[in-house]
């Protein structure tokens, strides 16, 4: 039984609906990131039925593509920017848009650290993250930029906030154990060749070189726990290459 409450005070000052904060306040839910550029984003039709597929699985009815792009433009809108870091997030009661600076990868090598942890209903982008955070801040404690999560017998899913794939010297393979499938890495598999299938720990040498994705872009990997991968220019140049082919859409 869900008890809604009726008052609510954040550092002594009431709210004045309790019930939409209980409801923001209660971690569950899903969003997406998106990197918005003079008003574009790439790969919107995929962000937007993300939030509506999730929206229909954790609350049994969808998100409308129309209301959804209105909401963004206005939050854009309100903020005075065209460049920006942009979430949207599917609650119960709500739709809530966050409007953050603009972000990219430096382009820099990442450093990955393997931790034995999964995301519970990986297939989402969902709000249960202290896992994952608990994990990356551990990593980056320890010297590493992002941990690499990995089930049983080693299997490996993804990155903290990242997908991984790894370059076999014919195609990158991403790993089939449960993880989100992110827009960049869906727009990849659409324009280079590509497969899904189970990577463990102890397949990482028989790769020839590692990369990470998401919304800030890609980024290569030169070393996951002692596993040392050469920086591929060539590889980079071509993955990169066919990234930035994809289409703006329009978000307006």
């Amino acid at each position: 039984m869900t008890i809604t409450p009726v008052h609510i005070e954040i550092d002594g000052l009431p709210v004045p609906d309790p019930a939409l904060t209980a409801s923001l306040m209660s971690g569950y839910g899903h969003f997406t990131a998106l990197q918005v550029r003079e008003g574009r984003v790439r790969g919107l039709a995929l962000h937007l039925a993300r939030l509506d597929g999730a929206h229909r699985e954790l609350f049994g009815a969808g998100l409308e593509a129309g209301r959804l792009r209105s909401l963004m433009g206005r939050a854009l809108h309100g903020a005075g920017r065209a460049d920006a870091s942009l979430r949207v997030y599917g609650f119960e009661d709500a739709v809530v848009v966050t409007v953050a600076e603009p972000y990219a990868f430096d382009g820099s090598p990442q450093l990955l650290m393997s931790v034995p942890y999964v995301r519970p209903a990986a297939h989402l982008k969902h709000l249960g993250g202290f896992g994952q955070a608990y994990h990356r801040k551990a990593a980056e404690r320890a010297g590493f930029d992002e941990a690499l999560l990995t089930g049983p017998d080693g299997a490996v899913a993804e990155g903290a906030i990242t997908n991984v794939a790894f370059w076999d010297g014919e195609q990158l393979v991403w790993p089939s154990a449960p993880h989100l499938t992110g827009i960049t890495m869906a727009l990849l598999t659409r324009r280079l060749p590509c497969a899904l299938r189970p990577v463990t720990l102890a397949d990482l040498p028989d790769f020839r070189a590692c990369l990470v994705t998401n919304s800030r872009g890609i980024a290569p990997v030169s070393r996951i726990d002692r596993v040392a991968y050469p920086v591929d220019e060539e590889l980079l140049s071509r993955v990169r290459g066919a990234y930035e082919q994809v289409p703006w859409d329009r978000i307006g």
